[in-house]
């Protein structure tokens, strides 16, 4: 009989799709679960996947703590319900205040705890709980705010990406127009909905581009309208579960600094620009950000400092004079040189195994 994986993920789908990549990783060994929380379950729709909703609050408004904590407690108890009905061994955490009832139910019942960091600084969740895990699984050794007395228990494995991703396929690419992908995410943000559009349109005028833009349901007949009406070529849309095939349409990306949004767009050897969001957690967008500008394969712009002008010359000399550019698409072949889907497999496996 196989053993039981529970894997605890929820809000962002920078939380929730390494969660399903550890699950296609897993399922041939181990009987997996998928535990999420309202947000979060909006990226769940494989009915193949068995999924239990434990709905955590947040607890970062102080005027709701008192009752928070007691959710928390009904929580932690419908979780160890939850672990002894299903006999979980082992729990898998992606971070985040959703995994705090599941990581407490898992250290009262003594059941073995990974937890993931995809991030640069370590998340406040995962720090709570370096204390009772196996071991926290992480993308680089350098992570910022990491406590050297747990520095046994870090472990780095390539980024968690979906299958798609390593299947490379350099024909995708339908013409020959150079074409600038945005990912600001479903939910946008003012900077990508009502910034970026115009020193698309400027450049246009100099050397024709192709734009495909993520933006909000509300925007896109707008943006759509705006780009036709100048003579751009565009796709806008507002989710996209086959997101790699338009990623591999495109020859630079702008984007916010998600860890897994970052992980996927470098693993196609995209250069890209990106625009942390300022108000992250622990500001852990820039630390990302800054993970790529250090291997020379990225730009980073400061939103809070953002300068339309500076932005225009920058688009215009990637557009014109492609050195740099090269060399951060170099840079990047070179840092996915031996990242596969089976040594990922293999290795996740040898951690869990282990232990």
């Amino acid at each position: 009989m196989k053993k039981k994986v529970l894997i605890s993920t929820g809000g962002s789908g920078g939380h929730v799709i390494p969660a399903l990549t550890i699950h296609d990783h897993l399922k041939n060994d181990y009987d997996v679960i998928i535990s999420t929380d309202l947000r979060g379950s909006r990226y769940l729709d494989d009915d193949n996947i068995k999924t239990f909703l434990i709905d955590t609050p947040r607890l970062d408004r102080l005027i709701l703590i008192p009752f928070s904590i007691l959710i928390v407690f009904f929580l932690t108890l419908k979780s160890l319900f939850l672990f002894k009905k299903e006999k979980i061994n082992i729990l898998i955490s992606t971070g985040g205040y959703m995994s705090l009832p599941l990581c407490l139910a898992a250290k009262i019942l003594k059941i073995k705890i990974f937890l993931l960091e995809p991030n640069m600084i370590i998340g406040r969740a995962n720090r709570l709980f370096l204390n009772f895990c196996e071991k926290i699984i992480c993308y680089d050794a350098n992570i910022i705010n990491f406590p050297k007395k747990f520095l046994y228990k870090l472990v780095v494995l390539s980024p968690l990406l979906k299958k798609s991703y390593y299947e490379r396929n350099n024909n995708l690419k339908l013409d020959k127009i150079f074409t600038i992908i945005v990912i600001g995410g479903s939910q946008g943000a003012k900077i990508f909905d009502e910034l970026l559009h115009k020193t698309f349109i400027k450049i246009s005028k100099i050397k024709p581009v192709k734009i495909i833009h993520q933006t909000k349901k509300k925007n896109i007949n707008s943006l759509k309208n705006l780009y036709s009406k100048n003579n751009i070529e565009n796709i806008v849309f507002e989710f996209d579960q086959n997101l790699v095939k338009l990623l591999n349409q495109a020859d630079l990306c702008i984007t916010r600094a998600g860890a897994s949004s970052l992980a996927e767009i470098a693993s196609l050897n995209l250069p890209f620009i990106t625009i942390p969001l300022p108000t992250s957690k622990d500001n852990h967008q820039l630390q990302n950000a800054k993970y790529y500008e250090n291997k020379n394969c990225c730009w980073i712009i400061d939103q809070s400092n953002f300068d339309q002008h500076k932005f225009d010359d920058l688009l215009l000399d990637i557009l014109k004079n492609s050195d740099d550019f090269v060399i951060k698409k170099n840079n990047l072949e070179n840092l996915n040189y031996q990242n596969t889907w089976n040594n990922v497999n293999q290795n996740l496996l040898k951690i869990i195994n282990e232990n």
